[in-house]
């Protein structure tokens, strides 16, 4: 389900540290070099690609497309340069160390906790740790304030079974006390909590199946129906990641070009973090959602490199 197209054969990775090295030689940037290799490479080639630029030249890649490379173009190949957990764990301290603590910033915490792997996550904490000499459940104690924070600890924290098992008596107990907890406005309420951070992915969308079969209603709806603060914001967020990530994700795009301006950090991340998991799954959402494709948006709201880099990892230019 990726979009990120990879040449067959691949080439070595020493031949691509080659020419990303003679592509940052002279006066200015040989910017269709560095969007054809890096662009056109996987998670696991990328990782490669690093090591042999740092055995050949004794300088990380990493440094020397922050000196070559500026503006969004700049930002979106670095961060896609780098290994996801170490990403991820970048865009983490981002957003809880942004001033403004509103759903555009912590959703990102929402989206590396319940779109991703256990294991991902696991990684990510690892990274987060190395990066910033604090685990990433420190830095939400002390960035997000409560019953928020509550929530995003649970979310961080927890490391569900990575299996497909489904136990339906627990599914239509659990839609009970989620409905009678949501019916009360206890939004925070522990057995929230305890149940959207712990159980299985395979687990939690039978008990939503529950919840809309048994009280008529999704349990999206209902937390809308409780208030527009950011504790609910963020309920919806943890639904949707866990229920149907390839529809999140097609609505952060969606947002992130919708009226004046373009928020440029949204539709990066949302891009570069899943061009090699389900952006074909996201791009059929998009399409049957707002009736025109991600490229056509993209096309119409970004210019320059910045825009043949994405239309690269969306799989629009091989």
């Amino acid at each position: 389900m990726a979009t990120i197209r990879v040449p067959d054969p691949v080439p070595p990775p020493d031949q691509d540290a080659e020419r990303l090295h003679k592509a940052f030689k002279g006066l200015g940037t040989d910017d269709k070099s560095v969007i054809w290799i890096l662009g056109h490479r996987n998670a696991d080639q990328r990782k490669k690609i690093r090591e042999a630029f740092q055995q050949m030249y004794k300088k990380s890649l990493i440094s020397a497309l922050q000196s070559e490379l500026s503006g969004h173009y700049g930002k979106a190949v670095i961060r896609w340069t780098y290994d996801p957990p170490e990403r991820d764990a970048r865009l983490a301290n981002r957003a809880l160390k942004s001033k403004k603590q509103d759903i555009t910033k912590l959703q990102v915490i929402v989206e590396i906790a319940c779109a991703s792997s256990p294991h991902h996550l696991l990684a990510v904490r690892q990274a987060y740790c190395s990066l910033f000499d604090c685990s990433i459940e420190e830095d939400i104690i002390s960035c997000v304030s409560q019953p928020v924070r509550k929530i995003l600890v649970a979310l961080v924290r927890s490391y569900r079974y990575d299996r497909q098992l489904v136990e339906s008596d627990v599914a239509n107990n659990e839609a009970k006390i989620l409905h009678e907890a949501i019916k009360a406005k206890q939004l925070d309420q522990d057995d929230v909590v305890r149940i959207l951070s712990t159980r299985n992915v395979s687990q939690l969308k039978e008990t939503f199946q529950c919840y809309n079969q048994n009280y008529g209603s999704t349990i999206e709806q209902d937390i809308k129906s409780c208030g527009d603060s950011i504790l609910e914001s963020i309920l919806i967020v943890v639904v949707r990641c866990i229920d149907s990530p390839h529809k999140h994700f097609a609505e952060v795009i969606y947002n992130s070009m919708a009226g004046l301006g373009t928020d440029e950090s949204s539709l990066t991340r949302a891009i570069i973090t899943r061009a090699d998991i389900d952006m074909k799954k996201i791009k059929e959402e998009y399409q049957d959602v707002h009736k025109e494709s991600i490229e056509d948006g993209v096309s119409g709201d970004t210019s320059g490199n910045y825009q043949d880099f994405l239309m690269t990892l969306l799989g629009s230019k091989f």
